[in-house]
């Protein structure tokens, strides 16, 4: 079951669902609206290795915007760092981004009930179009977890993005077993 507006807000009142910054105006009827952070990344290499660290170089959006480009990955962030402690949170991206041909996630829509930092991005488009720190990006829909968790994200040895962040943070695949 997706949490409506009305017990979204009341997950935030009792600490349930933290949003800092929090706007009661971003707070739809299903939904909250999420915004650009001012810093996007990028990888150095032109080839990726899952098993290798690949580094990012990283930008902030300047004023008058920045500029994407279609076939590069750049990793984004939202402005908002949130916390889920009764609900899994997907994040989507907004209609009007969508119709700009940006996506904001290639996989990682879905985070974990316990998940306590700002959201990296993984941003595409189709053609170029020119962004904004502070825009409206996407929004995190709220789901209901039957039953009683055991293994919080943020209580797990092994996560590998717990590191509270104002920058996106590039894949950590390597830190894997295979």
């Amino acid at each position: 079951m997706i949490l409506s507006d009305k017990s979204i807000y009341e997950s935030i009142k009792n600490g349930k669902i933290v949003i800092d910054p929090f706007r009661r105006e971003c707070l739809g009827t299903n939904s909250y609206d999420v915004h650009l952070g001012k810093w996007l990344a990028y990888y150095k290499d032109h080839i990726l290795d899952a098993r290798k660290h690949n580094p990012i170089e990283y930008l902030e959006i300047p004023e008058e915007g920045f500029i994407l480009h279609p076939n590069t990955l750049y990793l984004g962030v939202t402005e908002e760092y949130t916390e889920t402690h009764n609900a899994v949170p997907f994040l989507e991206g907004k209609s009007s981004v969508g119709r700009l041909g940006i996506d904001i996630h290639a996989t990682a829509g879905k985070g974990d009930v316990g998940f306590c930092n700002t959201w990296t991005l993984e941003i595409s488009c189709t053609h170029p179009v020119r962004v904004y720190q502070g825009m409206p990006i996407g929004q995190l829909i709220y789901f209901t977890v039957e039953g009683e968790i055991e293994n919080y994200y943020n209580q797990k040895k092994n996560a590998k993005y717990n590191e509270r962040t104002i920058k996106p943070v590039e894949s950590m695949m390597w830190k894997n077993k295979f």
